[in-house]
């Protein structure tokens, strides 16, 4: 029996299993092969609806969609590869309970994505939170709304001014959609807090370089920014953050305030199983070199049985004339190369030739919050209403299973009928403070309160990468 093991089940990994068990239907039937996905989370994120979850416009469990609900065929091993070592073709799985153990394998499918780049910033450890899985949105919009609720009861002050400031670092496509949708969903709750007043919010939207949105022309990128100031934000360009210590942001440029929320989206880097945990040739950023077929290796250096797709993978773009070029890593490269993987792995097995990977962009679109966005191919650029119909249409279609578009769009036109749904439940972080609360002679909790839940989150999301690196 021949066992073919991927590694994560994210967007590559996900389409892959899928496509896999639809090429290799009478095989697996027959018992002749063996499909194992390992990934420590039993679901793949669509990580572009998570501005939306953050805002609310999108449910939570609608953002993920459920290996075990999807994928029949293949064995699912709910773990961390924390090795692979093709040299004697095995990986080595880290299980969440239980000692690390080897799986052999034949044939080996690396989908391991990337990880969110982190600087040794002092209080980013202790006080950000991530944007790249759904606990981490629910955590920022739980953060926002739980703020509102007691700010609207404090007097205008320091602790007030805090509570209602939110400082995302990084300006590239997710923290600008996280933190617009942030901002428009702060607005909406307006006109519920009648005690809080417009111009108490400071929403500071940090970015070293001196350009937000860098796969877009200046000129969109420019109109983004004015949007976004009009709209009451600051956009610090050309400005780096110092310390997040003791909640204080101090940013390169001097200025320095108290901020309640702080959320860091400063791009991704290679994830370290694949970077320093393989004997798979990797390029000097550390992702896996890979040919146009999505094999592992050069034309020059073949890797048998040996295959990469997706953000950890340096995928040639022959669609671009550039020599050189390499795919983008994200989601609309990340589902296609995971889709021709597939079908060329399957090729090879029965003897037939494979193809290259080949997908030219179908531009860039972004949601600024409910009736905003932007869309850019080429020379033509879309802004508005008209952009963000064209983002939510292409991503209810891009989003897999037809359960899960029925699923938002049943939220998306609820909420056009009832407006968004403000309810917050940090509490859920801390799902033992009310029984605790009930079993002592006080009446008091010991856990933490639930303005501090989301940096239990983020620890959650820090001890995730920590397995993936370990």
């Amino acid at each position: 029996m021949r066992r073919i093991v991927i590694v994560g089940g994210g967007y590559a990994g996900f389409t892959a299993a899928r496509e896999l068990e639809k090429g290799l239907r009478r095989e697996l039937r027959r018992g002749e092969v063996e499909l194992v996905l390992v990934d420590p989370r039993p679901y793949m994120t669509y990580q572009p609806f998570l501005p939306e979850v953050v805002a609310g416009s999108v449910e939570a469990r609608h953002a993920a969609v459920a290996h075990r609900g999807h994928l029949r065929r293949a064995r699912l091993v709910d773990g961390s590869v924390v090795r692979v070592d093709h040299a004697d073709r095995v990986v080595v799985v880290r299980p969440r309970s239980g000692e690390p153990y080897r799986l052999p394998y034949d044939t080996v499918v690396v989908t391991a994505g990337a990880v969110t780049r982190v600087f040794p910033v002092p209080g980013v450890a202790e006080h950000a939170i991530g944007m790249k899985h759904v606990e981490e949105a629910v955590a920022i919009r739980d953060r926002l709304l739980t703020s509102f609720d007691r700010a609207a009861s404090l007097p205008r002050g320091p602790e007030r001014e805090r509570l209602l400031t939110v400082t995302f670092v990084g300006g590239g496509f997710s923290g600008v959609e996280g933190f617009a949708e942030l901002l428009s969903l702060a607005h909406d709750l307006l006109p519920r807090y009648p005690e809080i007043d417009a111009a108490e919010l400071r929403f500071h939207l940090v970015e070293l370089s001196d350009r937000i949105l860098p796969e877009v022309t200046d000129r969109p990128g420019r109109w983004v920014v004015e949007q976004l100031e009009r709209r009451g934000a600051r956009v610090h360009l050309g400005t780096g953050l110092e310390s997040a210590a003791g909640g204080v942001v101090r940013l390169s440029t001097g200025e320095s305030f108290a901020s309640g929320l702080l959320v860091w989206t400063a791009g991704n880097a290679a994830n370290p199983v694949v970077a320093t945990h393989t004997d798979l040739p990797v390029d000097r950023r550390g992702y896996l070199v890979v040919r146009p077929d999505l094999r592992v290796g050069t034309d020059d250096a073949p890797v048998d049985d040996a295959w990469a797709a997706g953000d950890g993978a340096a995928v040639p773009d022959l669609a671009v004339a550039r020599p050189g070029a390499l795919a983008v890593p994200n989601a609309q490269h990340a589902v296609r190369q995971g889709r021709r993987l597939a079908r060329n792995l399957v090729a090879s097995l029965h003897g037939r030739p494979s193809r290259p990977y080949v997908h030219g962009s179908l531009g860039v679109i972004a949601t600024l919050g409910l009736g905003s966005g932007i869309f850019q191919l080429r020379r033509l650029v879309l802004r508005g209403r008209l952009a963000w119909l064209m983002h939510r249409g292409y991503h209810l279609l891009a989003i897999p299973t037809w359960e899960r578009k029925a699923r938002v769009l049943a939220v998306w036109l609820t909420a056009a009928a009832f407006g968004r749904d403000v309810v917050s439940l940090a509490s859920v972080q801390t799902p033992r403070a009310a029984f605790a609360a009930a079993t002592t002679p006080d009446g008091e909790a010991a856990e933490p309160a639930p303005d501090t839940a989301p940096d239990t989150a983020q620890g959650t999301a820090q001890d995730t990468a920590q397995e993936a690196a370990a």
